[in-house]
């Protein structure tokens, strides 16, 4: 697996409000779990709109 991302792609903040609003607790290794899939979605997605010869990155290319 790659090193952690450059950016933090969410706030933590609203993570525990959704694990408290479900009744559940969240580990710390959850947030870094959390930022690597979403980092892998957004490489993924770049490439899709390059491929495509487009600079602006749309909803279908998630």
């Amino acid at each position: 697996m790659p090193g952690k991302p450059k950016y933090t792609y969410f706030v933590k903040k609203a993570i525990q409000d959704f694990a408290k609003d479900n009744g559940m607790m969240v580990g710390s290794d959850v947030y870094d779990a959390i930022n690597m899939r979403i980092h892998e979605m957004l490489l993924a997605a770049a490439q899709r709109c390059k491929a495509n010869n487009r600079k602006t990155l749309k909803a279908h290319d998630l």
